[in-house]
């Protein structure tokens, strides 16, 4: 079984909702997406972003657009308007998951 950076397989995008990091990650061919469902769960992100996420994550599936999208709280010391972090909004948090390796 080949194992692939999820970067071969999906594109994700991500942002701020205050301390919490979103990130939508998005199957590039429909046949991939049962593979998201199954080894990205929400926690592995956790475990993935240990070093960050200070609070839960929660995982949502949207299977019509072969896409899920994880919420994780407590990951941006604060939010955009006080952390003094380099990424204080998560934009860079997409690009983090994308290395995230899986089986296909």
């Amino acid at each position: 079984m080949p194992r692939v950076q999820l970067l071969q397989i999906a594109h994700a995008r991500s942002g701020d909702k205050g301390d919490a990091s979103n990130i939508g990650l998005i199957a590039l061919k429909p046949e991939h997406y049962p593979v998201l469902v199954e080894q990205i769960t929400a926690e592995r992100v956790k475990h993935h972003f240990r070093e960050l996420c200070q609070g839960d994550v929660a995982r949502y599936e949207l299977p019509n657009l072969h896409a899920l999208n994880f919420v994780l709280q407590k990951t941006l010391d604060g939010g955009g308007t006080v952390s003094l972090r380099t990424d204080a909004q998560g934009k860079t948090l997409s690009a983090a998951l994308l290395r995230m390796e899986v089986d296909i």
